[in-house]
């Protein structure tokens, strides 16, 4: 089950909604469990039994590394986190990758072991995470223990960012799950980051994802560079709606049931260097990335050799976290390889560019980025086409049809992915802002006319996917 969906929309949030607002006080984070376990086993029933074990384990290894930390025993509480991190690591390890280590083994040593051919759990790289930063935290100091089963299993499952994040950290929302308020001016306020969220995906993202269709399964052989660069421009904006309309969606509901969570993208593409986008990419994996591996490894601390080895560490760690495939892997190196050179070359030769020149320089290896991420789909035909050498020339005939015909769709993509129009429409407010009436008459007109637009789409379209559903 996909937030972008009618069963969703119509007929589990509306459920849950009512569930959650009739339940006790008490009883309300044993209502986001329960249901939150109903959503995931929508799709994958047979791994809601691997979820349990998940939170089991980091909840059990919590405790004792809190026992043992109250009795001054810290080699005790070391060795509790290295076991519960270690299981965590290897259930996610074992369902993730075991396919991809042993068809290289098959590969490289021409045998032929069988594949397991395991479905990927819906989620494991999201929750695996936040079940090892609590952990951490726990032994740190930096949370209070969870004695709760109900109360941690609610943040663990929590079906608003359990499919794609953000990657809730347990001492950001503690206090929460233990005596936050609802409140219909935070409804309002989840209603409304949920709408834009929606409409993100279905409205953007998806007919992004659309051209972007349409050109992979072009033949790459005779295929023009301006085709090639449009399709990728494609993905590239498919890939950022698709992920922060799903980061905006859990926001919002977040919010409906008296949650904040942290903000997971900051108008990425308004970057001006490698760095930049990386501060406003997926904000919370690069967070959890900093506090749980970088910075214990010594970040910069120790000199050029540390910072180079930490760095690449760092980025193998999220190009592998992102797929069992090799061109996640070299994505992972390629951003490594980007960062260093902008942190120890390039700054300094960047910082003097004009800065639409620096922002042309980021969203080049952006886009080139993608296309190594997206390889799988897009093949090494398109590369060649990208920079000219398929014997396509410049742009035909076709190149035209597609740039006449998504024109209007471009141009919201690019509007969209600015600041203009939440600019424009704070100022539209502010301008009404001495009648109130029509100030609500506006919001609601417009979440009306998302809302409406996105069902209608919904309800005849083939095309929905969600690209971190793999990951």
């Amino acid at each position: 089950m996909i937030f972008s969906s009618l069963l969703f929309l119509f007929r589990f949030l509306p459920a849950v909604l009512l569930l959650y607002f009739i339940a006790p006080r008490p009883a309300r984070n044993l209502v986001l469990l329960l249901t939150s376990l109903v959503f995931y086993a929508w799709g994958e029933p047979v791994y809601v039994l691997l979820m349990i074990v998940s939170i089991l384990i980091s909840w059990l290894g919590g405790l004792a590394v809190d026992h043992f930390l109250t009795l001054g025993k810290e080699r005790e509480a070391r060795f509790s986190l290295i076991l519960s991190v270690g299981l965590g690591l290897s259930l996610l390890g074992f369902f993730k990758y075991t396919d991809f280590f042993l068809d290289t083994v098959n590969h490289l040593a021409g045998s032929d072991i069988p594949l397991l051919k395991l479905a990927l759990p819906i989620g494991i790289s999201f929750y695996t995470f936040q079940t090892i930063s609590y952990i951490i935290d726990v032994y740190r100091g930096n949370a209070r223990v969870q004695k709760n089963i109900i109360s941690y299993g609610a943040y663990v499952t929590m079906f608003p960012q359990l499919i794609a994040g953000p990657i809730v950290q347990y001492k950001t929302i503690d206090e929460q799950l233990r005596h936050r308020r609802e409140s219909a001016e935070e409804f309002a306020e989840g209603i409304h980051r949920f709408m834009v969220g929606l409409g993100k995906k279905v409205l953007l993202a998806n007919n992004a994802g659309a051209l972007w269709k349409t050109v992979y399964t072009m033949n790459a052989a005779n295929m023009p560079a301006a085709t090639a660069w449009l399709g990728i421009a494609a993905y590239t904006f498919q890939i950022y709606f698709d992920f922060s309309a799903y980061s905006d969606m859990a926001i919002g509901l977040g919010h409906m049931f008296g949650f904040r969570f942290l903000e997971n993208f900051d108008y990425p593409y308004l970057s001006k260097s490698i760095t930049e986008f990386w501060r406003r990419w997926h904000i919370s994996l690069g967070t959890w990335f900093r506090e749980y591996v970088y910075i214990p490894l010594g970040g910069n601390r120790h000199g050029r050799m540390a910072l180079i080895r930490n760095t690449m560490i760092v980025w193998l760690l999220t190009g592998i976290w992102h797929g069992a495939d090799w061109n996640f892997f070299l994505w992972g190196i390629y951003y490594g390889i980007l960062l260093l050179l902008e942190k120890l070359v390039l700054k300094k030769y960047l910082d003097r560019l004009p800065g639409w020149l620096q922002h042309v320089y980021c969203m080049f290896f952006v886009m080139m980025g993608w296309y190594i991420f997206v390889y799988d789909q897009a093949g090494f035909g398109m590369l060649k086409a990208l920079f000219g050498a398929s014997g396509g020339g410049v742009l035909n005939r076709e190149t035209v049809y597609l740039l006449y015909n998504n024109a209007v769709l471009l141009l919201f993509l690019i509007l969209g992915s600015t600041r203009l129009p939440k600019k424009a429409a704070a100022r539209l407010l502010e301008r009404a802002g001495e009648h109130d009436w029509i100030c609500i008459a506006l919001r609601g007109i417009f979440y009306g006319a998302v809302f409406f637009l996105s069902t209608a789409y919904l309800v005849d379209a083939s095309y929905n996917p969600f690209l971190y559903f793999r990951f």
